[in-house]
């Protein structure tokens, strides 16, 4: 693992698997900033990495080549059983390589997730990920689907998504005492975050949402990722920002005062696949910066709206009323690791 996804959905699968197996958790480094990165597993009790990797920031070719030299001498020193890699990271995929290379059966949590956009760094990751599997665990029906369109029937289990039972764990200790914090009233304020690549990285991009942001009429709350502050800073935006009275910019955040704005915001907007995912759990309307997403019951459901990057069609989505049905899709529950693991010891490894 490597990235704040994978921390939280790590934290109940590590909690299950050690009553039975051992195991090692391999840090990539690709998220090595503390709020990035070590406040999870002080947060969610995940012991200290038995292997830190420490990539750090790179392009793409570079970072998984990093990862894959690293991951092939763990793997060949520590000889395991199973590979275990989460979501669709360049750790993912780089976990995936190496295992597959050293003939290790690999397992994949948050299989059969696909948005169809081959230009999407996360897709590519997932696909070939999925491809070389030998146990695909799916968060929900419609991803165990996608893998049999594909020709991937053989050990392909509906689990659920351990996110959800890591949500489930820790909404008893969300606090309000982080909105009076930053001045915040509960349902009156939009939670904006923006880290991919194809919106961070483009000056037209983020042009356009700012400009959405900027004329919005109400409280914006913006935990800015690092890159994202790098490029506004770049290109001279981030002052647009700072001095916008409605908009609160604040640093990455801890996950458990994230997920407490999360839960006590108006709308969500962002697009992060994880974010849309968790504010579907909580029950808050979500505006995602994208023309897809691999969440596809969220938006079928009314609780998830694509608008891309178009400054109106972002204004039209934040403005638009609740909605009024009720989510019917479970992506888990308190159970999902207790099926994963159920799921390992019938593959009869070691």
């Amino acid at each position: 693992m490597g990235a704040r996804p994978q921390f939280i959905k790590i934290a109940p699968l590590h909690s299950e698997i050690s009553r039975t197996h051992r195991h090692i958790i391999i840090h990539t480094g690709q998220h090595y900033d503390y709020e990035m990165s070590q406040v999870f597993f002080e947060e969610l009790n995940i012991p200290k990495p038995d292997y830190d990797l420490g990539v750090g920031s790179a392009s793409h070719a570079v970072q998984t080549g990093r990862m894959l030299v690293g991951l092939e001498q763990v793997l060949l020193d520590e000889r395991p059983d199973l590979v275990i890699v989460f979501g669709d990271t360049n750790s993912t995929l780089a976990g995936a390589l190496a295992a597959a290379k050293l003939c290790i059966p690999l397992a994949h949590v948050e299989a059969g997730l696909r948005s169809y956009r081959k230009d999407m760094p996360e897709e590519l990751n997932r696909v070939l990920t999925d491809h070389v599997s030998s146990l695909l665990l799916c968060p929900s029906r419609l991803a165990a689907e996608n893998l049999a369109q594909e020709g991937i029937t053989l050990g392909v289990h509906v689990v659920g998504d351990t996110m959800i039972q890591c949500l489930m764990n820790i909404q008893s200790r969300l606090d309000q005492r982080v909105l009076r914090k930053y001045g915040l009233t509960s349902g009156e304020y939009v939670l904006a975050t923006i880290h991919r690549q194809e919106n961070a990285d483009s000056r037209a991009r983020m042009r356009s949402i700012l400009d959405a942001i900027l004329k919005y009429d109400g409280t914006v709350v913006f935990p800015l990722h690092p890159r994202t502050k790098k490029n506004l800073k770049a290109w001279n935006m981030l002052s647009d920002l700072e001095s916008a009275k409605h908009v609160l910019i604040l640093p990455p955040l801890n996950f458990m005062a994230f997920a407490t704005l999360e839960r006590y915001a108006r709308t969500i907007m962002t697009d992060s696949g994880g974010v849309q995912k968790e504010a579907y759990y909580f029950g808050v309307p979500c505006v995602t910066i994208r023309e897809e997403t691999e969440w596809k019951e969220t938006v079928a459901e009314g609780w998830n709206t694509l608008v891309g990057t178009d400054a109106a069609r972002i204004l039209d989505a934040l403005a638009s009323p609740r909605p009024d049905r009720a989510r019917e899709t479970s992506y888990g529950d308190s159970e999902v690791a207790k099926r994963i693991v159920a799921c390992i010891d019938g593959m009869g490894l070691g």
